[in-house]
């Protein structure tokens, strides 16, 4: 009983979202900014393992704070990730039952009930797999969601000095590869969400005002009336 009346408070909830039926995808690589980007844009709370936008009222799909918060629960400070022998590395983020896989079935969790109520989300990603993106993107589109991608992207430098000093850095060399993944995948991405549906912002510098600057395209993006027919119907039926 309590599963059903759960379903039927997001059902409830989608309905009358104002951001029904969006999804957000966020890419950028470790050390390119996208926790400040985000919160920035979307006025998203720091800390805990599950936020909402202040801002827009999207639901904020992250592991990375459901993977601190299992560090932390076995004693391992996530800034120790950096200095970690390459098996001490594997046993955290390798494996069934390792904090790593029990952050993503957190998260999985959480998103697959936004989901089924059909809530707008911000989904937090590397975007260094685009198999990934494309896959997540094509079932969500097939539940009725329109998708879109701010891609964050920074030069190297940047993105390794900034690794060096937060909170969860990784080991540089892994700082690297993924950096380049993500840099052969941005036109791919462009082709994938449309260029009218992607901003792509250049993080290098400091500060916020760059940031502050593309507000009104972000919430440009949200004003988009849903185009999705799958969606459309969806919201006809629930209504």
């Amino acid at each position: 009983m309590k599963l059903v009346k759960l379903f039927e408070e997001f059902i409830n909830e989608g309905v009358h979202d104002k951001n029904i039926l969006k999804a957000i995808f966020m890419a950028g690589g470790p050390g390119s900014g996208k926790s400040r980007v985000a919160k920035e844009l979307f006025d998203i709370p720091e800390g805990g393992i599950q936020s909402i936008s202040y801002s827009t009222g999207l639901k904020v799909i992250n592991s990375d704070q459901a993977f601190e918060y299992e560090l932390q629960k076995i004693g391992i400070d996530p800034k120790n990730l950096a200095t970690m022998s390459p098996a001490e590395f594997d046993a955290v983020t390798q494996g069934e039952g390792s904090p790593r896989e029990r952050a993503k079935k957190l998260t999985m969790h959480r998103q697959t009930l936004y989901m089924r109520g059909r809530l707008g989300m911000l989904i937090d990603g590397t975007g260094d797999d685009y198999k990934k993106i494309q896959t997540k993107k094509n079932l969500i589109e097939k539940l009725g969601y329109d998708t879109f991608m701010i891609f964050v992207n920074t030069s190297l430098e940047v993105a390794l000095e900034r690794n060096a000093a937060r909170s969860r850095s990784l080991p540089e060399a892994l700082v690297k590869e993924i950096w380049q993944a993500v840099q052969n995948n941005i036109g791919h991405f462009q082709t994938l969400f449309g260029n009218e549906n992607i901003i792509i912002i250049d993080n290098s510098l400091s500060g916020t005002a760059h940031i502050k600057q593309m507000e009104g395209a972000i919430a440009k993006l949200l004003r988009k009336p849903l185009q999705n027919r799958i969606g459309k119907q969806w919201v006809k039926a629930n209504s």
